[in-house]
């Protein structure tokens, strides 16, 4: 949900708010096995034999300059990782430079002269109008805007006050419905085909850029036929990279609302691995395989997920 600090909702409204396809977390329980026991969500499913086609063109991932830091987007990162980029379970290696992810662009005038060395030609703003209207981009010289709210809402959620399952119940119900909402399947299935159909470097970003684009970034990982264990760690460097805002958060709630209510709220604002873990079991609970939840719950061509395997690996 890519949640920053705010004003939390009156008890009042406590229990009326829930993210759309929320399920019990214990009904899960049993299919943890799919995130975990297997070296490739796709390779399972049965697309290797198309996904591992070779692709072309590119020089190598590791003759690119490391990713520049960004002080007032923290959380900017490439989806390929760092060094030489991601391994893939064949021995391929995913191509740096290609897709960025980030928080909102609320650049400083020296962060957007790094960021405006990377040639960004396209941005694309995974937030509700709420959400826009409140934090406009600060957009890198010469990129298209492109706004797809994949939530379908008017504006972020906010859980309400007393959360009888808990925030960690909370943020693993809001991924598991990015597999189960009709709008979460629409826009996310939106952004990886102009992913795929559009030319140049291009940059995915919520409001952290943790949960919206953790699947995103997720499923684009899955495609190159990332390890998993890698898709898990990569998913967890949003604490790393924001801990700094996180813990800035956790202490204004701690301040508004005590040691009590920071305490509680805390999973809110960073992520877990069971976060991630119940979207993955969400796909095999509803499509069996990431094949299909792509092909059949996305709306993805296979045309269209050859085209993003070969912008991603070298």
């Amino acid at each position: 949900m890519d949640f920053t600090a705010k004003v939390r909702l009156p008890a009042t409204r406590s229990g009326t708010l829930r993210p759309p396809g929320f399920v019990p977390n214990g009904e899960f329980a049993a299919r943890r096995t799919f995130l975990k026991g297997s070296a490739s969500v796709l390779l399972m499913s049965g697309f290797g034999s198309v996904l591992l086609s070779a692709c072309g063109g590119g020089g190598l991932s590791s003759d690119l300059p490391d990713t520049p830091r960004l002080a007032s987007v923290d959380n900017f990162r490439d989806i390929g990782g760092a060094g030489g980029g991601y391994q893939t379970v064949d021995g391929r290696q995913v191509r740096r430079g290609m897709f960025y992810r980030s928080n909102a662009l609320t650049l400083s005038a020296a962060d957007k002269a790094v960021i405006d060395t990377l040639n960004i030609g396209t941005v694309y703003d995974l937030r509700t109008p709420g959400e826009v209207a409140r934090t406009g981009d600060v957009m890198p010289a010469g990129a298209v805007y492109v706004n797809i709210n994949v939530t379908g809402e008017s504006d972020n959620l906010v859980p309400p006050a007393e959360m009888p399952s808990g925030a960690i119940e909370w943020m693993e119900g809001a991924e598991r419905a990015y597999v189960t909402g009709a709008a979460q399947r629409a826009g996310y299935g939106a952004v990886l085909n102009q992913l795929a159909n559009t030319p140049g470097v291009q940059l995915v970003h919520s409001s952290a850029g943790k949960d919206r684009t953790g699947w995103v970034a997720a499923l684009l990982l899955s495609i190159a036929n990332v390890p998993l264990d890698v898709i898990v760690q990569d998913y967890l460097l949003t604490n790393t990279y924001s801990a700094g805002s996180i813990n800035a958060q956790v202490a204004a709630v701690q301040t508004q609302s005590g040691a009590a209510a920071a305490t509680l709220d805390a999973p809110l604002y960073s992520v877990q691995e069971s976060f991630l873990q119940a979207g993955f079991d969400q796909v095999q609970s509803s499509y069996g395989t990431m094949s299909s939840y792509l092909t059949v719950g996305l709306g993805l061509s296979q045309a269209t997920i050859d085209a993003l395997h070969d912008r991603l690996v070298i």
